[in-house]
């Protein structure tokens, strides 16, 4: 019994690491109905970035404290997602799905090509943001930096929560969320709605690998986890931030679950295929997800 609530309780704080990453994937789309499949490469470019204010500049004799390198990574996510949004994404208003999917395609290889070419395609150390170690809680071990990342992941739920549901700012994002042409009718501007989510998406990202990273190593391979994300996101629902941690945490469990029982029979395959089992099921059975929302037309 101890040994499967340690298995659900690391499986529930994996969990909500996705859910952190999918957060990232419903800003976006919240805003302008795209579901941004580079968004691992996203993630790996925040955690490049990172490094080279931290360990980076420590390597050429600048040394600052890793907290202005955060605020100066997030500075440059800022308009990492300005950029993404402005010259690749803006153009595509009003185009195909077909060409908004292509498009994401070709920005994933972009990302991965930039990366590779500005960074090479060697790992590197990433900075130790976050405690290593474990806590121990009765018969039970917890990792402090996953831990850490569960508390920020519901923190900031709940503040994006409020943020879209409480501020004029976030009403307005809401209110583009649900339609294009009807925002603009009531004088919100499409064009920085959009522009404020995708900044939202790379910077939450970069928290997603802060927690996922830290202490560790960061490569090109890091960008797989925005794969395992989608179906978290897509499990909640793409207009529902509250969905995407209860999310994470369920094909977290399922997959921890299925790791320690299933993997021993499965040569590891179960845990690696159950989140995107659960993405068909959720395609086929409830498009929406949990918490999206579903959509009424009249003829």
């Amino acid at each position: 019994m101890i040994k499967l609530l340690q298995v659900m309780m690391d499986g529930a704080l994996v969990g909500l690491l996705y859910g952190l990453i999918a957060i990232s994937f419903v800003v976006i789309y919240r805003a302008s109905k795209i579901v941004n499949l580079a968004q691992g490469e996203v993630l790996v470019i925040g955690a490049l970035l990172l490094w080279t204010f931290t360990l980076g500049l420590q390597g050429v004799g600048f040394h600052i404290p890793y907290v202005v390198g955060v605020l100066l990574t997030f500075a440059a996510c800022v308009c990492f997602g300005l950029l993404l949004e402005r010259f690749v994404f803006r153009p595509l208003i009003g185009q195909s799905a077909f060409s908004i999917f292509m498009a994401s395609i070709a920005l994933l290889v972009m990302l991965r090509g930039i990366a590779q070419l500005v960074w090479t395609a060697e790992t590197r150390p990433f900075p130790q943001i976050l405690p290593a170690g474990s806590i121990t809680f009765g018969p039970f071990l917890v990792s402090e930096r996953l831990l850490i990342g569960a508390v920020f992941t519901i923190a900031l739920t709940a503040g994006l929560q409020l943020f879209f549901t409480r501020s004029r700012r976030g009403l307005r994002l809401a209110a583009v969320a649900e339609d294009h042409n009807t925002a603009l009718s009531l004088g919100v501007s499409v064009r920085s709605a959009i522009a404020i989510a995708w900044i939202l998406g790379a910077i939450v990202a970069t928290c997603g690998a802060i927690v996922l990273l830290s202490g560790r190593i960061v490569s090109l391979e890091v960008a797989s986890i925005g794969f395992k994300a989608l179906p978290v996101a897509l499990l909640g629902g793409l207009e529902s931030i509250r969905g995407a941690p209860l999310a994470g945490v369920i094909i977290g469990v399922g997959e921890s679950l299925a790791m320690a029982y299933l993997d021993p029979f499965t040569n590891g395959v179960a845990s690696n295929v159950l989140p995107f089992v659960v993405m068909i099921g959720v395609v086929l059975i409830r498009p929406q997800g949990l918490f999206g929302w579903i959509k009424i037309e009249r003829l």
